[in-house]
Order: C-alpha cells, then structure tokens, then sequence
C-alpha cells in the first residue's frame, strides 16, 4: 500500500522581495483523495501557499513534496502536470479557438500525442460535461461552461492534485450547483481556495484557516465554520442565516 502523501509541506515561510513576510512555517499534509479547503481573510498567506504548489513561487526556507517528488527547479515541468491550478477567471486559462482544442492543449505540451491524447481530451471533457461543447469557441460559452472547460483543460493533464482557486465566483445558483456535482464526481487530490464558506463545507469534509501567514486551524469543515468566535476573529463569516447541519 502506498503511503506517499499527495501533499507534504514542512516549515515553508516565504518573504516577498520588498521583505513583506507572506508565510511563517507551513505545515501541511494531504492524502491522496482528499479534498481540503483553504479559507482565511484577504492577505492572509493563501495564494501565495499555492502559488509555491507548483513553483511559482520558490521556499525562502521549508520543503514541499508533490506525491514524493520535491519542488525544485529541475522537477518542474513535472511538477506542473501534477499540480493543476483552475484560476478564478477562466479566460485566463482559455485562450484557443474551440474547446477542444483548449482542453488538448496541456496534456500536448506535456508530450501526450496521438490516441492517448484523444482518450485525455474525450474523458476530461466528458467528467464536466461539456462534449457537446467541443467545437465551440470558449469566447461563445456562459461563465458557468467556461469555469468547466478550465476545470477540464487541468484534468486532461491527469494532476496528482488540483488547485481550485475560488471556484463558485460570480457563478449563477445553477451553474454553481452544476459545478460542484462535478467536482464531488471528480475521484482526485483537491485543494480549494475559497472565501465561500457553505461551498467548502459542500465540498471539502477538511479545511484549514490561514491568517497572518500560518495556519490557524486545521479541522473538519464542520467543526471550523461551526465556530463562530474563530471565525470572527480572522475576519470570515457565513451568510446571513446559513445553519451548519
């Protein structure tokens, strides 16, 4: 049985290079499947942790393991195919004439070819639901089928873990509901970036709260959003109204 975790980080701190401190000593360890969120106040340390995922950005001190294989320089192209970020815009990520063709686009450049490049593209856009959308151009799609054509252009590289960052931004309630039945469809390792506190809790049974570039609180979702004193002293609340379970 293979006890390598999807995600090990160990004393990862970061200083910007106008010496802004962004994260103190990040510890954190995901298993393979798991699907965790990353809550916590503007500025707190959250983008630039996963912005150190896939070798953005570089430790100032710490290591990060990506299913055993470390962050470094010579390792990142792979660690790009493993680590799968789906920005909060999706026309960041989408930028060729059909959807087809945006989804093939990173398993291609990761030297996929042929059959297996057509059974990539075929699968990806199948697991979000958009194969009827294959010949469309991205710039004729709703918010919503674009958000998951981003989502398919990741999944078509098969990433050990995918990075969703505030995924349910400026979604429609339908469009919000479709995405998430096909994230909790998706068997992989997730990391979601989210000020959506009830769309972490519907997705994510673990989260952990970042503040002030460490983390705070590591717990079930349940637990963290159930405490409101945590929750006001980082600056996050639940909607008006919204009960926990």
């Amino acid at each position: 049985m293979d006890l390598t975790p999807a995600l090990l980080v160990e004393g990862l701190a970061y200083a910007y290079p106008d010496g802004t401190q962004a994260l103190f000593g990040i510890d954190l360890h995901v298993e393979p499947g798991e699907r965790v969120a990353v809550l916590g106040p503007n500025g707190a340390g959250k983008t630039t942790l996963v912005m150190h995922l896939n070798g953005v950005l570089q430790a100032g001190a710490g290591r990060i393991e990506v299913a055993g294989l470390p962050v470094t320089k010579q390792n990142l192209k792979e660690i790009r195919r493993r680590v799968g970020v789906v920005f909060q815009d999706p026309d960041d990520q989408l930028f060729m004439p059909t959807v087809r063709e945006d989804v093939a686009f990173g398993p291609a450049n990761f030297g996929v070819t042929g059959e297996a490049l057509e059974t990539a593209v075929t699968s990806a856009m199948a697991a979000v639901g958009v194969r009827d959308l294959e010949s469309k151009s991205p710039l004729h799609l709703s918010f919503g089928q674009r958000r998951r054509v981003a989502v398919a252009t990741v999944l078509a590289c098969d990433p050990e873990i995918m990075v969703l960052d505030e995924p349910s931004a400026n979604l429609e309630p339908i469009a919000r509901r479709e995405l998430a039945e096909v994230l909790l469809s998706l068997d992989r390792t997730m990391l979601m970036v989210t000020h959506d506190l009830p769309y972490a809790l519907q997705l994510c049974p673990r989260s952990i709260l970042i503040d002030g570039g460490v983390i705070v609180a590591d717990r079930p979702t349940e637990k963290i959003l159930a405490d409101t004193q945590l929750l006001a002293q980082h600056r996050l609340e639940l909607p008006y109204g919204f009960k926990i379970p």
